[in-house]
């Protein structure tokens, strides 16, 4: 695969949580810290960098403030520290529980307090010492063994999870992690939980719960015995081994998981390169040669399509679109236009792609469908313009699925989507996140959670206990982020209520959702 943009190994961001369910927050004014605030947001986001003497202490920097941690010799401490310095410098101590405690290398002592009465001062590892780690990022990732240089993905045929894939091709690449009782389990594309053992179970039950740990910018998961997961074995199933300190089989690094589509032609056929180079819609159903790596460019909002292959799109003399470019180019870029069920794509000559009679795709095309009646044909008769005919097909239009979610969770401008307690809305502001099952029918999606089919009601509402499914359609509009509209033509957004509304009316802002 090309290194060119798709493998992005995520930047591990995190929040801190004391023993009173409070995240360390780094305040603007004064560079102060505390430990006051109910849920994780920018200002209760850190990141942890390795000590540039390449030492055993790392540094804690505010994604906030772009400032390091630091505690001085008589316990005060602050995040003030444009720069480095010795007093920046901290231990991480996993304890047998999951949680952390900090130590100061240079003065010994441990961080720790409540509220605004934090400090690093104390001699002994007592509860308000403990830290819990919650990470920041989109829980859903893609896992890569560092050792063998494979993805993990699911085996269905072996009720495994193995480190064996090439590419993190299809939905079996798909992970997400569930942080549950200050610990995070491993979440299967099909809903079930990896334990330490290597079995994969619909419950996670307590081996099925995993410690964090960070090693020069990797993850390890060290399970409840104090054993750490790798893969074992010529198959490379992911269980723990024998060691109870991570070594480089026991790293991996988590990447950023790109959609991954399937289009479908108005001959209801799928685009394959199945039969070559030339992208074409002439198969049945949907499989490797038929899916795409869907990536939109963060400047241009502009997406590639990334074959199995190993090329990308590009338009050819001609017009013709083949699966041959190695590298991103203005020709493998493609203006997407969202029109509702469907989707038109408009190529570098500012054509639109078609499908031509043979099944090939083209950028031919000056209109989506025929030229609108009336239009001048180019031709003149009797000295007068001909029209065109009333419209006919849409060749112009593609069905567009995304197949590499089957479970589904949102991120907003505020936080994640999640059900609200003893009711049967949404909110938008949460640090934790449900997990929402999404299925999809003729260019719609439908979406699941625990009560019920999600349903919009009277003046923007959105219900999660609907008995019979609502279709909403998905827009992807910039990376990483999804624009979701009802049935109505409004937006689902975030709001100031914290609750999640149809009243959006354009996809932008609080309309937009990480998934």
């Amino acid at each position: 695969m090309p290194t060119n943009g798709l493998r992005q190994v995520l930047k591990i961001q995190f929040g801190l949580v004391n023993d009173t369910d409070r995240y360390l927050t780094a305040e603007s004014f004064g560079f102060k810290v505390n430990a006051s605030a109910p849920s994780l947001k920018r200002k209760q986001t850190w990141v942890l960098e390795p000590d540039p003497g390449q030492g055993a202490a790392v540094l804690f920097r505010s994604s906030h403030l772009g400032r390091y941690l630091s505690a001085e010799e008589d316990g005060r401490v602050a995040c003030e520290a444009e720069q480095p310095g010795r007093d920046c410098r901290f231990l991480v101590l996993p304890q047998p529980d999951g949680r952390w405690a900090l130590q100061s290398e240079p003065h010994g002592r441990f961080f720790g307090g409540t509220e605004d009465q934090l400090s690093c001062f104390a001699t002994a590892i007592s509860p308000a010492e403990l830290w819990t780690v919650h990470l920041a990022i989109h829980p859903q990732a893609h896992l890569l063994s560092v050792s063998r240089r494979r993805y993990v993905h699911l085996c269905p045929q072996e009720d495994e999870m193995a480190a064996d894939g090439d590419m993190p091709w299809g939905v079996d690449a798909l992970l997400t992690l569930i942080f549950q009782s200050r610990r995070y389990c491993l979440k299967s594309c099909d809903s079930r939980y990896l334990c330490s053992d290597g079995r994969l179970v619909w419950e996670p039950e307590a081996r099925a719960c995993y410690t964090l740990e960070f090693k020069a910018g990797k993850l390890a998961f060290k399970d409840c015995d104090g054993r750490y997961l790798a893969p074992v074995g010529p198959a490379g199933t992911l269980k723990a081994g024998r060691n109870t300190r991570p070594g480089k089989d026991e790293l991996f690094d988590l990447e950023e998981s790109h959609p991954q589509v399937v289009l479908v032609a108005a001959n209801h056929r799928y685009l394959s390169v199945r039969q070559g180079v030339n992208v074409s819609a002439n198969q049945d159903e949907e499989m490797d040669h038929e899916t795409f790596l869907m990536q939109i460019d963060r400047e241009t909002k502009k997406c590639t399509f990334y074959s199995s292959t190993g090329g990308y799109w590009t338009l050819v003399t001609h017009g013709g679109i083949q699966a041959t470019a190695t590298q991103v180019s203005a020709n493998t870029m493609f203006e997407m236009e969202w029109r509702g069920r469907r989707v038109a794509l408009k190529a570098s000559n500012g054509r639109y792609v078609c499908m031509k009679k043979n099944g090939q795709l083209a950028a031919s095309s000056d209109f989506v469908g025929e030229p609108p009646y009336g239009s001048w044909t180019g031709k003149v008769a009797d000295g007068r313009p001909q029209q065109r005919p009333v419209p006919a097909g849409k060749d112009e239009e593609f069905t567009l699925k995304l197949i590499n979610r089957p479970i589904l969770v949102l991120r907003g401008l505020d936080g994640f989507v999640c059900h609200r307690r003893g009711s049967n809305q949404l909110d938008t502001n949460r640090s934790v996140y449900d997990v929402f099952h999404l299925s999809f029918s003729d260019g719609a999606y439908q979406i699941r959670g625990r009560g019920g089919f999600w349903n919009t009601g009277n003046h923007g509402s959105v219900c999660s206990d609907g008995e019979r499914a609502e279709d909403f359609l998905f827009e992807f509009r910039e990376r990483g982020r999804v624009a979701i509209r009802a049935r109505s033509g409004k937006y689902l957004r975030g709001g100031a209520s914290g609750l999640l509304r149809a009243d959006g009316d354009a996809p932008a802002g609080a309309a937009l959702w990480e998934y």
